[in-house]
């Protein structure tokens, strides 16, 4: 059977990536290699890995990435990000599916969901 083992997002300035996605997101750096550019973090089951592309491929960085964090408390995680600078593409917004998400994006403008799993219906 297969499973997701990594996911791959490209970035322009590894250094300032790797602090963003450990300090900011709270991701535990598992391996570095800046000499290749390239960097990956401990993300649940998965792992998260950042890279700089190469010239032919900078329309890879700066995009919508499709892929989910879960965060345990949406509010707390949007303000303490917000108060670190990060930039919201959606806010905390109650969807009409039932869940409880906002888009975040790393300094690059790769974009993520943060979605709260466990939420009180209202």
């Amino acid at each position: 059977m297969l499973h997701i083992a990594y996911v791959n997002v490209f970035v322009r300035d590894l250094d300032r990536a790797t602090v963003f996605y450990r300090d900011a997101l709270g991701l535990q750096p598992q391996y570095a290699s800046p000499e290749h550019g390239y960097a990956s973090f401990a993300a649940g089951g998965v792992r998260l890995g950042i890279a700089v592309p190469g010239p032919e491929q900078s329309e890879l960085v700066g995009r919508h990435t499709g892929v989910g964090l879960e965060v345990a408390d949406l509010e707390a995680a949007y303000e303490r990000l917000s108060g670190l600078g990060a930039h919201f593409a959606m806010p905390p917004t109650r969807q009409p599916w039932g869940g409880f998400m906002a888009m975040v994006a790393d300094p690059d403008g790769n974009v993520f969901y943060l979605e709260q799993v466990a939420v009180e219906r209202s």
